[in-house]
């Protein structure tokens, strides 16, 4: 360490950074003489041998110098480290210089001459001022940090003696609580002890009761059904007139539980099942180590399998899990049995119709007969336009086995669905069943049979569809057999019933036929969905018009009627030219469907004037009927006013003469009051040849061949019975036929063929018309190939007039005007009564000439076609026409 006195060393090192010193710039730049050894210095020769000037000029130290009196001694120390370093790094580069920049500085020392001297001893006093200054000051500081350091160590030591003690301390602490743990563990190990004996003798005692409330609960039923049976046996000791005993009132009381709750079944299953599965665990509880949830468990495995209980073990064991199989098994063969109960009852529900309907806008039938074949047809035609519909057919039949007969029928749905349902039109739970309320149109067939019975029944189910709490939203079409039952079933009705009486339509109809061969064909054509028919429509445009100028209105429709609004929306049929059309009216057409006709513009057509006058011929005609029909005074009634004076009506069938005067008494005809016919009586059977022959049958003009009454209600044998008396008369119209020689020697001749003796009916035809009522449609090709009888197909006419008043019900009104004595109805002129021989004609021109007499014509057949055409296309186009052609028209009845 240097003295106080001697200046202090340009370095000094004291362990650290702070301790380094550096001179100032002026020590730095004094000159210094070279030595011999500049190897070999030491501290005092280096401060009183300064270094050698030097010959730069003096630069300026990037530290500034802050004096001794600063406040901050800290910082000076700090700059004067750092400039310490600079220095130092100098004077390393000053001594690795050769001797001869030594000897080249001693020159230059020697050249700056005295000044030099001067600047260096002033260098060298302010030099020792500062370095004093300094070495005061890190005296001072190397003295703080010793005591810095002392102190800290002597905290050190303290801490470190502290955390030993601490140490020692809990070590002896860990020791007493491993004391106390063993003697705690010791206690705890005898409580144990204890506490298992006794949880032991408690299981144990549970386990007891468990198998003593097992068997309990097992015997309880044995024990209650051996009371009531005591209880039973002592009342009918005690009572003599006690019949029933208590255990059948019992299981009388289960058996109606289970029948009036459909969930009674299931529910008691489900009860067995949780009752079987809490005894089997209490009672593995008693004879196993396991705790009573896990026998639960285990006593639901054995339930829902069986073979879980190979892994027991004892006979306690063993004899448990395998009771508690053996009720399992017994209660899944119970729910497999419920289970095939309920799919079979839901399939069969399903297989007999039982379920419900849910459809709306549909037609529903009540009912089954022959015309439902021919009803069908006819509502999927009508609903071909629409892309078919819903057709639901309900009737006390097998649902299988309508299906079937559905099925066998020999037409094309056209994507109309047909649904059955088995039910009674009677029952209100069957009517809500198929879904009554939303359906759009109700039709109630006839049943075959008696006619009263029939009609009764009608009656009973418009009875219950009006009672319907939720109403109806379509209308109801009810068949009818015998028309003096029309006016009940109305008045039951009301305003939602339109009737059609079957026997009365077509008695009238076979009448019309009679008179004029061929309207059947027409009114097959009118009636059906297949060519035109009937609609009726509002057409604002044409309010103003007259009725004479909506005849050539439509190119499409021929105009037939209007519908009045005046008068409560009643049709009137060929009204008036001069009718004018009034806002509301609506207009009556026959057309091919209700959205292929629309109005156009007037034509200009000419009217024409008729060749002659029409007169009505009111010559007397006779008239057989074969067969007997229970509306046999109806039609005698039609006929007296439709013949003239003087005609003849001949009945021949197999009722007794008194029998017949008693049933038409019985219908409310009085024979005494017939005008224009008188009756002609003959007993006899139709189908033998012998009894046909006693008839003078090449006499008549007309003979209508009757569905007899005794066999209508089997439509194949009634079609047999009709075609087997047709083919008789035409035979023996054939061989009393004047000509009848003439044919037979063609035939001699080799000219005969295959249908020789048809052709012989075919000449007989022409001297007289006979009119066959069929009801099956199949017979009807037989007699169309035939060509020897006009026939009137009754069951498709029938349904025909159904399936249209269903479709719309104001058609009803129209039928009716059209079958009833007085009114309009159908007619077939000659085409000389409208045209001159070779005239030619446009069909609107005909149409105004007919308008003359008051008649609407609606189509034609031409002499050489079998069929009419009703509505003709391009009516506005000239042709000509033949004498020989008839026009169909609508007119008043002559």
């Amino acid at each position: 360490m240097p003295l106080e006195t001697d200046p202090p060393p340009p370095f000094t090192t004291t362990g650290s950074s702070r301790d380094w010193f550096f001179p100032s710039p002026a020590y730095i730049h004094s000159p210094v003489k070279p030595q011999k050894n500049p190897r070999k210095f030491t501290t005092s020769s280096r401060i009183s041998r300064p270094y050698p000037p030097d010959p730069r000029p003096p630069r300026i130290s990037p530290f500034r110098e802050v004096p001794a009196s600063d406040s901050t001694p800290e910082k000076d120390l700090n700059y004067a480290g750092i400039r310490r370093r600079v220095d130092l790094a100098r004077r390393r580069e000053i001594r690795s210089k050769p001797n001869e920049n030594g000897a080249a500085s001693g020159r230059k020392s020697e050249v700056t001459g005295v000044s030099g001297t001067k600047l260096a001893s002033s260098c060298i006093s302010a030099e020792k001022e500062s370095t004093s200054k300094n070495f005061i000051v890190s005296s001072c500081r190397g003295l703080k940090i010793r005591w810095k350091t002392a102190i800290l160590a002597a905290i050190l030591i303290t801490v470190f003696s502290s955390l030993l003690h601490r140490n020692f301390s809990l070590q002896n602490q860990v020791n007493e609580l491993q004391d106390q743990i063993s003697k705690c563990n010791i206690s705890f190990d005898a409580t144990n002890s204890i506490k298992q004996e006794s949880d032991h003798h408690l299981s144990k005692n549970l386990k007891i009761l468990s198998l003593v409330l097992s068997v309990t609960i097992l015997s309880t039923p044995l024990l209650i059904f051996k009371y009531i049976d005591y209880v039973s046996k002592s009342r009918s000791l005690d009572n003599v007139l006690e019949e029933v005993s208590l255990s059948k009132q019992l299981a009388y009381r289960v058996d109606a539980f289970l029948s009036v709750h459909p969930y009674a079944k299931p529910l008691a299953l489900l009860v067995a099942t949780l009752l079987l599965i809490c005894l089997g665990g209490l009672s593995l509880f008693g004879v196993t180590d396991g705790s009573l949830a896990e026998c639960l468990w285990l006593s639901w495995t054995y339930v829902a399998d069986s073979g879980n209980h190979t892994d027991s073990e004892g006979i306690g064991w063993r004899l448990v899990s395998v009771s508690i199989s053996f009720g399992g098994m017994l209660i899944f063969a119970m729910m497999l049995g419920l289970v095939s109960d309920s799919i079979s009852e839901k399939l069969d529900s399903l297989r007999k119709g039982r379920s419900e309907v849910v459809e709306q806008n549909h037609t529903l039938i009540l009912g089954w007969s022959d015309k439902l074949g021919s009803l069908l047809n006819q509502l999927a035609i009508a609903n071909e336009s629409l892309g078919g519909g819903i057709v639901v057919v309900m009737a006390e039949r097998d649902k299988e086995e309508m299906e079937l007969d559905i099925g066998k029928m020999e037409f094309n749905f056209k994507g109309t669905s047909v649904i059955c349902r088995s039910g009674s039109p009677l029952i209100l739970a069957d009517l809500k069943k198929v879904s009554v309320s939303k359906a759009r149109a109700i039709i109630v067939l006839a049943e075959d049979g008696n006619a009263d019975q029939s009609d009764a029944r009608a009656l009973r189910t418009v009875l219950s569809l009006t009672g319907v709490k939720e109403g109806l939203r379509g209308h109801i079409v009810v068949e009818l057999s015998d028309l003096d039952n029309e006016v009940l079933v109305k008045l039951v009705g009301g305003d939602l019933v339109e009737t059609v009486v079957a026997h009365d339509v077509i008695g009238r109809l076979m009448i019309q036929c009679a008179r004029q061969p061929g309207l059947a064909q027409i009114w097959e054509d009118i009636l059906g969905f297949e060519n035109c028919e009937f609609y009726i429509k509002r057409w604002p445009q044409l309010d103003g018009m007259q009725f004479e100028d909506i005849l050539i209105s439509f190119p499409d429709a021929i105009p037939c009627g209007i519908k009045v609004a005046s008068r409560g929306g009643k049709i009137i049929l060929n009204p008036d030219d001069s009718y004018v059309l009034q806002e509301g009216d609506e207009i009556l057409v026959i057309a091919e469907d209700d959205d292929t006709y629309s109005p156009a513009t007037l034509p200009t057509v000419w009217r024409g004037s008729l060749p002659k006058d029409f007169v009505v011929p009111k010559t007397t005609e006779r008239i057989l009927f074969c067969g007997w029909r229970r509306d046999m005074e109806d039609m005698i009634l039609v006929l007296d006013a439709f013949l003239a004076p003087g005609s003849e009506l001949w009945m021949f069938n197999d009722v007794l003469e008194k029998e017949r005067e008693k049933k038409l008494i019985d219908g409310g005809l009085d024979i005494n009051r017939l005008i224009n016919i008188s009756l002609v009586n003959r007993e006899g059977n139709a189908v033998i040849r012998r009894h046909l022959e006693s008839l003078p049958l090449q006499s008549f003009d007309s003979i209508l061949i009757l569905a007899d009454e005794s066999v209508e209600d089997s439509a194949i044998q009634a079609d047999s019975r009709s075609l087997a008396t047709l083919l008789l008369i035409r035979d023996i119209q054939a061989k009393r036929l004047p000509y009848r020689d003439a044919m037979v020697t063609q035939v001699h001749r080799g000219s005969s063929s295959q249908g020789s003796w048809i052709g012989e009916m075919q000449q007989a035809s022409n001297e007289s018309v006979i009119i066959s009522e069929i009801l099956d449609p199949r017979t009807k090709n037989l007699l169309s190939m035939s060509k020897i009888s006009d026939y009137v197909l009754s069951n498709e006419l029938v349904s025909m007039a159904l399936a249209m008043v269903a479709e719309d019900r104001q058609i009803n009104d129209v039928l009716e005007e059209l079958f009833a004595e007085e009114g309009n109805e159908m007619h077939i002129r000659q085409a000389d009564l409208y045209l001159r021989d070779g005239e030619e004609l446009s069909f609107y021109e005909i149409l105004l000439r007919a308008r003359q007499r008051r008649e609407i014509v609606i189509g034609y057949r031409l002499a050489n076609s079998e069929r009419a055409v009703i509505n003709p296309p391009a009516k506005g186009e000239r042709r000509r026409w033949s004498m020989k052609d008839v026009f169909v028209v609508i007119a008043e009845k002559d």
